[in-house]
């Protein structure tokens, strides 16, 4: 057993009333919460097809296990996940997969971060548990650009944290094949963070196929650092459902619990490094100055901070929609 008790064996905590969960959380119970710790990790996943063996909830469930595990660690509050996301256009067709268009899923995002700002959560860190790194960084800086109100908005990705996690064997890592969706690297993250969900006896293997030879486009994460992203093009690849109608990219099959378990402990200790540092800079109540975020002027900021239960101002009153 790993020092965060890896593989979990247990289940998560999305239906306990265990103060993990915002949702499973009275009002009294969050007002005390804000004056202890008044961060939030939203966890910001998607319903896609990962193979016959594995859920189709995995991008999701990476994320909320890992953040139940930060929370207990912290004490800070994780909001109940975001089950659909936006997807590139490889993925459009795919059956088991939910494709939000991206301006959707921005409003999605923007109405949930005013929400939780209204509510007291002004430090946010939208976890990322899906190939979608491409459109979050969208939304937190519109949601900033339409309220101007101080604000500490993070977004993570846990495969960018700890890039130095998925070398291969010949580089000194655990892995045979490289990163690149419901395969080898994938699996074995989610037989070690929800071992309930997944069924290695129905694991396959497919062929990656593309039109360009290696060195140009990346793979998964954009972990092997090539000019093109791989969500930069269109037509350089076959699309999901043409060419891995499986639903696997890569080799499933390879997956193991124990390979991912070192990867896993370094992302859950640099989440806790991330949130104790936030909150030592800027304990309970605290953001960044006012003069420092925001032309607007302090009179105006003061009274939103203060909130409408507190004698003063609605976000909402800036603008609704968030859009």
């Amino acid at each position: 057993m790993s020092k965060w008790g890896l593989p979990l064996k247990n289940g998560g905590h999305m239906d306990k009333a265990d103060g993990i969960y915002l949702q499973n959380m009275t009002w009294k119970q969050i007002e005390e919460r804000l004056k202890k710790n008044d961060i939030i990790i939203i966890p910001v996943g998607a319903t896609e097809a990962h193979g016959p063996h594995a859920c189709i909830g995995e991008d999701t469930f990476l994320v909320t296990r890992m953040a139940e595990l930060v929370a207990q660690k912290t004490g800070c509050t994780v909001s109940q996940p975001l089950w659909w996301g936006s997807h590139p256009y490889h993925h459009v067709g795919m059956p088991g997969t939910v494709v939000v268009p991206e301006e959707i899923f921005i409003g999605m995002l923007k109405s949930i971060m005013a929400g939780y700002w209204n509510m007291g959560f002004r430090k946010m860190i939208l976890l990322n548990g899906h190939g979608q790194e491409y459109v979050i960084p969208t939304a937190i800086h519109q949601f900033a650009k339409t309220y101007q109100l101080p604000m500490i908005v993070v977004n993570v990705n846990w495969y960018h944290a700890i890039q130095d996690q998925f070398k291969l064997k010949s580089e000194g890592g655990p892995y045979e094949t490289n990163f690149i969706h419901a395969d080898e690297v994938e699996t074995s993250w989610s037989l070690a963070l929800f071992p309930e969900m997944i069924r290695m006896e129905d694991a396959v293997d497919t062929q990656v196929k593309g039109y360009m030879p290696e060195g140009h486009v990346d793979k998964a994460g954009n972990l092997l650092h090539r000019p093109i992203a791989w969500y930069g093009h269109v037509g350089l690849g076959p699309i999901e459902v043409s060419a891995y109608p499986e639903g696997v990219v890569g080799k499933a099959t390879l997956a193991d619990a124990q390979k991912a378990i070192p990867g896993i402990e370094a992302f859950l200790d640099y989440m806790v490094k991330l949130h104790d540092d936030i909150l030592k800079r800027f304990p309970p109540g605290v953001l960044p100055p006012i003069e420092e975020f925001t032309q607007r002027p302090r009179e105006e900021v003061e009274a939103y901070l203060k909130g409408p239960l507190n004698g003063g101002r609605s976000i909402y009153e800036l603008r609704y929609p968030p859009a």
